[in-house]
């Protein structure tokens, strides 16, 4: 127990801040990393680039984009040599295996008040505990996120392909930090709560009538892992690298990637704490996701426009539409 506490303190002192204010740093700094990486042409292509748009279209009917200035022989050998530290672009399973994991773990903390749950919870300021979640919030949000968690890794299972497509290794480090860290984010502005009131079984009856909020919000959180879901199952079903058709598609890019951002927004509302409109650490958590996607959603347009001409998606949204 003493070594967890030692390891938690040691890292929250390295970093001068609680736990929430770390976790909201960790996405942030994540995004402001990825946006960085995906302004250089030259990290761009080599890192940020996965899959079928990691290749050149064959078919293109627009004048070809500029070429972007070289790096050196030196630092592009070097770049080069680590865009070579790849895993299989399957290992995105293992993300949702983390989240379902990390869901189940820490509804087992929560529930026994465990030593993990207390060397975290322990470490949130006074001021952050004061505006707790309550006990209810915590709940419902928690296993809404086990929702989501446990759909992705249903549908990487039922909707994969054999594919020899592969990504950058911080790809998935940062995949798998990203999940473990929502796991956490997802109930620790709760922490005043949950160390003075304690979970238990009975919470799950929700005998409670749902607040305006928690009535709109739910719905909204299920009808978008619905449209995500038919979105990935269209997907599955196309035909390989054929412009899609769907009417969820109808000028939009990657529509599922819009669901995602609704989803994590409907988490972060639900999870305000008393006195705060939305929360800020899921909040965060909501950036890092609509960053990594937004960058995906561009090189995914880029992609259609040099396989089935720059007019085919020219005037396409990225995510949602009248929005990105």
């Amino acid at each position: 127990m003493s070594l967890i506490f030692q390891w938690v303190d040691n890292t929250l002192e390295a970093t001068g801040m609680d736990a929430v204010d770390a976790l909201r740093a960790f996405f942030l700094l994540a995004a402001a990393t990825t946006i960085s990486i995906s302004i250089p042409a030259s990290l761009r292509s080599r890192f940020l680039v996965y899959g079928p748009r990691a290749t050149s279209a064959s078919i293109s009917t627009g004048p070809a984009p500029p070429r972007p200035q070289e790096p050196s022989t030196e630092s592009k050998g070097f770049l080069d040599y680590l865009a070579t530290w790849q895993v299989p672009h399957s290992y995105f399973t293992q993300f949702y295996v983390a989240s379902l994991l990390s869901s189940v773990f820490w509804a087992a903390q929560l529930l026994s008040q465990g030593v993990v749950f207390q060397a975290i919870a322990t470490r949130v300021s006074e001021e952050h505990q004061r505006h707790s979640m309550s006990l209810t919030q915590v709940l419902v949000c928690c296993v809404l996120l086990a929702i989501q968690g446990s759909r992705r890794l249903w549908e990487c299972n039922a909707f994969s392909k054999p594919s020899s497509s592969q990504m950058w290794f911080v790809h998935w480090l940062l995949g798998l930090g990203f999940y473990l860290a929502a796991g956490v984010a997802i109930w620790i502005e709760g922490s005043g709560t949950l160390l003075t009131e304690r979970l238990t079984i009975v919470d799950l009856q929700m005998t409670n009538a749902p607040s305006m909020k928690t009535f709109f919000l739910v719905p909204l959180f299920l009808v978008a892992s619905g449209l995500q879901h038919d979105s990935h199952h269209y997907l599955y079903t196309l035909k390989k690298y054929t412009l899609p058709e769907h009417p969820m598609f109808r000028g939009i890019v990657c529509p599922h990637y819009g669901a995602e951002c609704v989803i994590y927004l409907s988490l972060a509302l639900l999870a305000a704490p008393r006195g705060e409109w939305i929360n800020k650490t899921m909040l965060s958590c909501l950036v890092f996701v609509a960053v990594n996607l937004g960058l995906t959603a561009q090189n995914t347009k880029q992609w259609y426009a040099q396989k089935f001409g720059q007019d085919s998606v020219q005037d396409w949204w990225l995510m949602i539409p009248y929005v990105y």
